[in-house]
């Protein structure tokens, strides 16, 4: 299939941007520029991390089982030489880009990609920054086929802020991604011991969250960068084999985003921020085609109409219903049935179920009044990285749907799953050669839906690039029209 990529794109009538590209960072290097932040501490700190991760392939299979210790990633990167030369080396992957059937692309970590999961606070900063340097030097010289995604640290606010200045101001980072789902210790179940080892919970950093997250999607808007995440759910409970990776993989970073995406939503950031676009990378769009129709479904029995439901119930009637159709054990309760009617809070009255303090409109901070409304959030703000592979992308553009939602062609090239770099966009355009998608519903996975997560905010986001005259051209009145209402 030598080159089928080049002659596909060439057969089309728009550029291909890829949302989700990787690179191979060269470690040695890294460890660099984590000394030149952090000092030899942190590289020290960093390798006895590394050494830690190790622990399955230490351990026997007895201690596996004992310690419950989780079947870890293995042979995670390409193993073809050239592409994963290319992968490594970002000169060669410029020069190659074209041959792929790729216009411009979108880099992300790979090791990087572990780096917001780190625990200790100050190394977690320093292989932050250092990340972020070591990436805006390497791809410095091929502006005009790649934007670096920075990492943004998220654990607090205030880091998050502190490291989007540095990344957009001082180093011209366009666009960024963050962990949007925070692992912390329960705080009464930390009391009295180490905090790393007491139960955890997952904050979204979007609803309930202890801290304030505010200024961050505010400052978002003011620097013109769309929020991505690309942050999975390896850690959380339910991926815990000790033998299985595939059992541990499947589906970790659909989980991630569709937690996010539901802080997200039900936390209001999006009413407070209409023009902030949210990237959920690498989890596919299907979890999104069904959470969209379950808010849809919830929201009609949630809302604040549906709130007074429970006072809805005729007591006196009921109980009529119980004299004449029970038995006579029935018959003998029934005033006490009617003072236990909702089988989630046992022996609980509809007087009790009605109190307002128990009373919440799970909608509210969302603020959405219509099915038009949420439709209107997952077509418009909510963007998803979908790789080649993934055939359930042709539901986002199903009309059954009601709704059309935006997959973003992610390549993911450099990880195991993308044996041969050249077959990416043939295995993309298949869902065109078999009938699954139009061409132009094509046009948008690969070139407009990827323009316009980056765009809203940031018209010159393209500026520069090889693609810049195409997508203004794609997009220039909706860019107008966004500029002016915004």
């Amino acid at each position: 299939m030598a080159h089928r990529a080049q002659e596909i794109h060439d057969g089309l009538k728009h550029p291909v941007i890829d949302g989700d590209g990787h690179w191979l960072e060269p470690i040695l290097i890294f460890l660099e520029y984590l000394r030149e932040v952090g000092g030899a501490r942190a590289v020290d700190q960093m390798r006895t991390l590394w050494h830690g991760r190790d622990a399955w392939y230490r351990a026997t299979p007895a201690e596996r089982q004992r310690q419950r210790l989780r079947r870890t990633i293995w042979w995670g990167v390409t193993s073809n030489t050239y592409d994963k030369a290319t992968a490594l080396l970002p000169a060669l992957l410029n020069e190659r880009l074209p041959e792929l059937g790729i216009d411009f692309a979108l880099i992300y970590p790979s090791f990087g990609l572990s780096i917001n999961g780190i625990a200790e606070t100050d190394l977690h900063r320093a292989a932050v920054r250092a990340y972020n340097m070591m990436t805006a030097d390497m791809f410095a010289p091929y502006s005009e086929r790649f934007a670096p995604v920075a990492i943004i640290p998220t654990e607090t606010p205030e880091e998050a802020l502190e490291e989007l200045e540095y990344a957009v101001v001082q180093r011209a980072y366009k666009a960024i991604m963050l962990k949007g789902n925070q692992e912390r210790p329960i705080p009464s179940a930390a009391e009295g011991i180490d905090s790393k080892k007491a139960a955890w919970y997952v904050d979204t950093i979007a609803l309930d969250s202890p801290y304030d997250y505010e200024p961050l999607w505010r400052r978002c808007v003011e620097m013109g960068v769309a929020v991505t995440q690309h942050s999975g759910s390896g850690r959380w409970h339910d991926r815990a084999s000790i033998n299985n990776f595939t059992y541990n993989h499947v589906g970790h970073f659909a989980e991630s985003n569709h937690a996010f995406a539901r802080g997200v939503f039900l936390g209001g950031v999006v009413r407070r921020y209409p023009t902030l676009n949210f990237g959920f990378m690498e989890g596919g769009v299907s979890w999104a085609c069904q959470m969209c129709l379950d808010m849809i479904e919830h929201w009609e029995k949630r809302r604040r109409a549906g709130l007074q439901y429970p006072s809805e119930t005729d007591i006196a009637q009921l109980h009529q219903l119980i004299q004449k159709y029970g038995d006579q054990r029935l018959k003998a309760n029934a005033v006490a049935l009617t003072n236990s009617l909702d089988a989630f809070r046992p022996e609980c009255s509809v007087e009790e179920l009605s109190r307002p303090e128990f009373v919440f409109d799970d909608f509210e901070a969302a603020g959405v009044d219509s099915k038009e409304e949420i439709r209107a959030v997952f077509s418009g703000n909510f963007y998803f990285g979908c790789e080649a592979d993934d055939r359930a992308a042709m539901w986002a553009f199903d009309p059954r749907m009601g709704v059309r939602l935006r997959p973003v062609f992610s390549s993911d090239f450099t990880h195991f799953d993308v044996p041969d770099f050249e077959e990416v966009i043939p295995e993309a355009f298949e869902m065109v050669e078999r009938g699954f998608i139009t061409e132009q519903d094509f046009r948008e996975f690969t070139f407009t839906n990827a323009a316009r997560l980056h765009t809203r905010n940031n018209p010159g986001f393209f500026k520069g690039t090889a693609v810049e005259q195409a997508v203004a051209d794609e997009l220039g009145l909706e860019i107008a029209l966004r500029s002016a209402t915004a």
